[in-house]
């Protein structure tokens, strides 16, 4: 029975309900920051002819809601949106209750859109910036995000996290008319993509760090194994078709290797593949299940699961000859830790009371702070800014997403209008 705790762990991730997945996520911020900074977003004007494709001051303005930092002030409360730079009168913004201003037109150019835009500081009365960015006209609403991405930057001194990319799992039909799907689509659940279909589970997606590719786990030959996908050319290939288990793949922060866990000779370890060679390395030796890796942002450690100790806890290992250090002792489990950008923090899955709940450990001081209350949480992914982190949980028993601040301030949902979504991932910028 010593494995038993965390067979149930690696295996609870197949225990899907049934139901159809919705192409669009519909996100619904749930619980935002008190005293939340109120900031205009006027209609971006257009100087060209009929209409332009996406309406891009609405969605910054809807971006900046969803970070939860932001209380968007209704359009209709508005004055008239200045000219440019030389027409803004803080005053009138004031009046409404603002404290910044965002401002904007846009014209087309050839096959482009040019979007240009002023961020205000309405209370110092100064422009913080103006900005000039052409967009690929069929392609105006990711300008819209890297916009919202600037004009967060400009507001809170943080990078924006909005032209980043969620990978997720999905999962339609009952029995065996169960199938599964792997789909991208943009921060908000915008433009959904689905790259691969499959009658068995799929798991694990994780973003290259180039953004163009992804790994995950597929069932589709009846066992687990490791494959490596295109984004943009649909070109996938099997990395890890090792007998026994292939799973939890985790790419190097250069990209050049993927960490794993496999048990083809025996219980399951830790490995590191070179993606060219395909050379292994096996990292850790253990009698006890060792698996969920993930590196540290310098590639000079690898955090993972093991339930050396009795129970699933977390452990770090230097690389590429140190012992395996355990770090959680809260709860009656850990596993499946996302590491920040910053490499200062983890954030975790913590067994307990009767549940599953997301935990963040800052690794200076090992202090432990609870990010959430539900009862089935995990799978977390950072964003690639670090400022939230996307997860898998549960409404009235049907899987969707959520995502939380990393202080645990900002709550968001992510529920396709009926079925099932899990397994998230978040890509980098």
């Amino acid at each position: 029975m010593k494995h038993r705790t965390l067979q149930i762990w690696l295996l609870g991730i197949l225990l899907l309900a049934t139901g159809q997945v919705s192409a669009v996520l519909e996100v619904t911020v749930t619980e935002g920051v008190t005293g939340a900074i109120p900031v205009a977003v006027t209609q971006f004007a257009w100087d060209g002819s009929g209409q332009p494709s996406e309406d891009v001051g609405q969605i910054v303005g809807a971006n900046l809601t969803r970070s939860g930092l932001f209380d968007v002030l209704a359009r209709e409360r508005l004055p008239r949106a200045p000219d440019g730079p030389d027409s803004f009168l803080a005053e009138s913004w004031a009046a409404v209750g603002a404290e910044y201003l965002v401002s904007g037109r846009m014209r087309p150019e050839g096959g482009q859109v040019l979007v240009e835009f002023h961020v205000f500081d309405v209370l110092a009365n100064q422009r913080l910036g103006g900005f000039r960015i052409p967009v690929p006209a069929d392609m105006l609403r990711r300008g819209a995000h890297r916009v919202s991405d600037i004009v967060y930057e400009q507001i809170t001194g943080d990078k924006g996290a909005f032209s980043a990319r969620i990978a997720y799992v999905g999962v339609t039909g009952r029995g065996e008319e169960r199938r599964f799907s792997l789909e991208v689509a943009d921060s908000d659940g915008a433009n959904p993509r689905t790259l691969y279909r499959s009658s068995q589970p799929i798991m694990s997606p994780e973003w290259a760090p180039g953004g163009r590719e992804l790994v995950y786990v597929s069932f589709e030959n009846r066992r687990s194994e490791i494959f490596r996908h295109n984004v943009e050319t649909g070109a996938r290939s099997s990395l890890a078709s090792f007998s026994g288990i292939n799973s939890a793949p985790a790419w190097s922060p250069d990209g050049t290797r993927l960490a794993m866990a496999l048990s083809r000779d025996g219980t399951p370890n830790i490995y590191v593949m070179d993606v060219e060679t395909g050379a292994l390395s096996q990292i850790t030796r253990s009698n006890a299940i060792d698996t969920e890796p993930a590196w540290s942002p310098d590639g000079q450690t690898i955090y993972f699961t093991s339930d050396r100790a009795g129970s699933p806890q977390i452990y770090q290992m230097r690389l590429p000859d140190g012992a395996a250090q355990r770090l959680t002792f809260e709860g009656s489990s850990a596993g499946a830790a996302a590491v920040a950008p910053d490499g200062k923090s983890l954030v975790y899955v913590q067994g307990g009371q009767g549940g599953l709940r997301l935990a963040r450990m800052d690794l200076d001081n090992r202090r432990v702070t609870l990010l959430t209350s539900g009862r089935y949480d995990k799978s977390p992914s950072f964003a690639p800014n670090g400022s939230m982190i996307i997860y898998s949980t549960t409404d009235r028993g049907r899987g969707i997403l959520g995502s939380v601040s990393r202080d645990g301030r900002v709550h968001q949902r992510l529920a396709a209008r009926s079925g099932e979504v899990r397994e998230p991932a978040w890509s980098p910028l």
